[in-house]
């Protein structure tokens, strides 16, 4: 087994868990930590390809490897946001479930 195919599964897995995550709960912290966890795989994958030429004995691409450590910074300032947005609602509403919509009355 190779590496490349080693951090594809691995990459594979985090995706799959993330996305069951973000399916299967309702709750919007555990929704932000799903959708980390998805983008946890993301960078593994793009970090996998962004190494594409270190095996034939020449260096990583640098290009890709910059745009990683971008995204990286960017999901961690969205997460931080996220976290903010969170709080405020637990503040304003004093929970943090969004409110389920009343149902329909057919008169």
């Amino acid at each position: 087994m190779t590496d490349a195919l080693l951090y594809g599964l691995a990459a594979c897995g985090l995706i799959g868990l993330g996305l069951y995550g973000l399916i299967a709960n309702p709750a919007p912290l555990r929704k932000i930590l799903a959708f980390n966890i998805m983008g946890g795989g993301v960078f593994l994958l793009a970090g996998a390809i962004a190494r594409r030429g270190a095996g034939a004995g020449f260096g990583g691409d640098p290009v890709p490897q910059a745009l990683l450590i971008t995204g990286i910074v960017v999901a961690f300032s969205a997460t931080a946001l996220a976290v903010a947005l969170v709080l405020r609602l637990n503040a304003v509403a004093g929970d943090t479930t969004l409110a389920e919509p009343p149902p329909a009355n057919d008169d």
